[in-house]
């Protein structure tokens, strides 16, 4: 060996023990929590002097429920394994149900693509290229039965995600395929998201004028509040919020903000708050920094028993209850060495467990690069079984409790949200928030500031701006092909359907629709006889848009059929 490559061989090695002893020495690089707050050395009673147990935590299953809903928790009954699934047509979502279903997952849910959820239907001009791409497009009541069959309505516990003023639309068009098959409405168990408030921030909105988003949102949950008992009506949607780049205090905060606009409307139209609030759920983001989501958490559920208690005035303590499903963070899922997002993914959920989740659906580590496939929806079920069966986390209701470090932090949770609330109530109350585009500029301020930290290296994200490697080409398991043959057949049967159905008796639906709009009257009724005459996603919202003084078709392109 010349004397040249064995000076360059010994000052590789000499870089190379470097790094090893930079490495064997390091530190936190921050000493702040996700969401920015500083943290001490170590946490001692001395953080909580004036704690009155009973008061401010108590057991679970105790008011204000601090530590759980329930007081024997996992071990009464397991979370709900809920995986996410949507993909090309309504037979293709189907069959990747039937699939989770054998692997042991033990709650059905469906997502809607772009398409169904700006209300376009599979033959709209706009959302030909887009079909079944980011979920399953329902455009009429024959799609429902198709995602539907052979599944026993009356056994399952089925989470719609239908988020924006489709909703009354998805539910409308489910209740008609299971009042046609025989089920009693009061039978069926599940939930719908139900929340087009917060759809205006995820790219919709055109589809969610806050007016409609408040009727219709308010419409499904009266209609299920009086006739599906076991029903849940909504899902607050807290988690879309946070993915915005929001902090975990201000998605606490904005999510009880939207909340109570639908609150305020129901006891508008005369409902009371113990008729309706148990039934009320949100849907948590969980994120990286395990102790803050888990304070979050808790700190949520102390504040929404105080909250229906105080303000609202219920005496029922189920109305006072938290209840939550959760899905791990997709925004910390990263394209850059894919299987460490399995890592990331096992430990958000198990901050969700921790938390006392009650629904929980894993990300699937390939979500960067495309839909979940198979082996990769598979993994994240196994996830959510491991933590079910192997890390004993379910034997012990809120084993974080009493932690000086977490009570402490769910102190400091709850005392920041409750800052921003007031923000919120001092410009007038979450309608008023949105309307002047407040709550906008705080998201994208805070977006901005993630991405600042990101870059300047406040926070770390293995892949992306430490322990970087030459990007990869291929994704480990694979990646999900939607099939374009199965959203070009989706297109064809609704063109089929539009021209073969009786027009008469569709026309004379719509009317019903209509008047039932102007006369101010709840739309769900009307809508399940106009999907029973086979009237399309796209024509029921169009109907109740123009009354209300909206373009029939949110992207302005197509005009009424029925004027």
């Amino acid at each position: 060996m010349d004397q040249t490559n064995l000076a360059e061989k010994e000052n590789t090695c000499k870089t190379s023990w470097d790094d090893y002893l930079k490495a064997y020495y390091e530190k936190p690089s921050s000493l702040k929590s996700w969401s920015g707050y500083d943290l001490k050395e170590i946490y001692t009673p001395a953080d909580r002097p004036e704690e009155n147990y009973e008061k401010d935590v108590a057991d679970a299953g105790t008011y204000p429920f601090t530590r759980g809903i329930h007081a024997n928790m996992f071990r009464g009954r397991l979370w709900t394994k809920r995986e996410v699934v949507g993909i090309g047509s309504p037979a293709d979502t189907h069959a990747r149900l039937k699939y989770l279903s054998e692997q042991g997952g033990s709650g059905l849910n469906t997502i809607a693509d772009v398409t169904y959820e700006m209300g376009l239907d599979a033959d709209h001009p706009w959302a030909v290229n887009e079909v079944g791409l980011t979920g399953v497009n329902i455009t009429s009541i024959k799609d429902m039965e198709t995602l539907t069959k052979d599944i026993p309505l009356d056994k399952v516990s089925w989470s719609l995600i239908t988020a924006s003023t489709a909703a009354p639309v998805t539910m409308a068009q489910y209740i008609a395929v299971a009042e046609d098959r025989g089920y009693k409405l009061d039978a069926l168990r599940g939930s719908i998201q139900n929340d087009p408030i917060h759809f205006r921030y995820c790219g919709f909105r055109p589809a969610c004028p806050l007016d409609l988003s408040i009727k219709l949102g308010s419409d499904v949950m009266e209609f299920c509040t009086e006739k599906m008992r076991k029903w849940y009506y909504t899902t607050v949607n807290m988690y879309d919020l946070r993915e915005q780049g929001i902090n975990a205090p201000q998605e606490v905060a904005f999510g009880f903000g939207i909340a109570m606009c639908y609150i305020d409307e129901l006891i508008r139209r005369g409902l009371d708050i113990d008729d309706f609030a148990p039934r009320f759920t949100f849907y948590v983001s969980c994120h990286m920094d395990i102790f803050e989501e888990v304070a979050k958490i808790r700190a949520a559920r102390r504040m929404w028993a105080r909250l229906l208690k105080d303000k609202y005035g219920a005496k029922d303590p189920r109305s006072m209850q938290f209840r939550f499903a959760v899905h791990t963070a997709g925004c910390s899922l990263i394209p850059q060495q894919p299987l460490n997002n399995i890592v990331r993914i096992a430990y958000e959920a198990l901050t969700a467990v921790l938390g006392g989740v009650q629904s929980l659906h894993c990300c699937s580590y390939d979500e960067p690069m495309c839909l979940p496939s198979e082996k990769a929806h598979l993994q994240a079920l196994r996830t959510q079984q491991i933590l079910a069966y192997e890390t004993g986390v379910t034997n012990v209701a809120d084993p974080l409790g009493g932690s000086y470090y977490v009570e402490s932090l769910t102190d400091k949770m709850e005392e920041e949200s409750l800052k921003i609330m007031k923000q919120v109530e001092d410009l007038g109350g979450m309608e008023e928030a949105i309307r002047t585009e407040s709550l906008d500029r705080q998201c994208e301020s805070e977006a901005i500031k993630r991405q600042k930290e990101l870059d300047n290296g406040e926070k770390l994200s293995v892949g992306v701006n430490v322990f970087t490697e030459k990007q990869e080409k291929t994704t480990p398991l694979g990646v999900q092909r939607v099939s374009a043959k199965s959203a070009k057949q989706q297109i064809e049967e609704v063109k089929e359907l539009k021209r073969t159905r009786n027009m008469k008796k569709l026309r004379d639906a719509i009317k019903c629709l209509r008047d039932d709009v102007g006369a101010g009257k709840n739309t769900i009724p009307a809508m399940i006889e106009a999907t029973r005459a086979f009237g399309t996603t796209g024509e029921l919202l169009g109907t109740v848009r123009e009354v209300f003084g909206y373009p029939y078709d949110p992207m302005e392109t197509l005009e009424s059929p029925f004027n």
